[in-house]
């Protein structure tokens, strides 16, 4: 299920943002960076106006874990990703939580991305 959920996410997030609205709801949190965002019109608001035209994730490593007694499950990926036409990845991490939707799919509840930088 995870690894469906990565591939479908990054898929449609380097292909149409927008469509990622699916996969969020009214009181789904994204941390963006620094940037605290909650409900589905705002994440997709925030996603779609990222200030670059193209972008391919390429996923390095994924760790899940099951989060609650409920059937949440935890994802942890990390990778790197080009944006336009850079030719240097940025490293980046980004963590979900998943929940069960109630009618036998799952929701991002939680979702933390974050870019890794060098250390200096």
């Amino acid at each position: 299920m995870a690894n469906q959920f990565i591939e479908f996410y990054y898929k449609t997030f380097d292909q149409n943002r927008s469509s990622l609205a699916a996969l969020y709801h009214d009181n789904s949190m994204l941390t963006f960076e620094n940037a605290a965002i909650r409900g589905t019109a705002a994440i997709v608001e925030k996603l779609v106006s990222l200030p670059f035209e193209a972008v391919v994730h390429q996923v390095a490593t994924k760790d899940v874990q099951p989060s609650n007694e409920n059937g949440g499950i935890l994802v942890l990926v990390t990778g790197a990703l080009l944006v336009d036409k850079e030719q240097k990845p940025m490293s980046y991490t980004q963590a979900f939580q998943l929940l069960p939707d109630g009618q036998g799919s799952y929701f991002v509840f939680n979702d933390v991305f974050r870019l890794v930088y060098a250390a200096s």
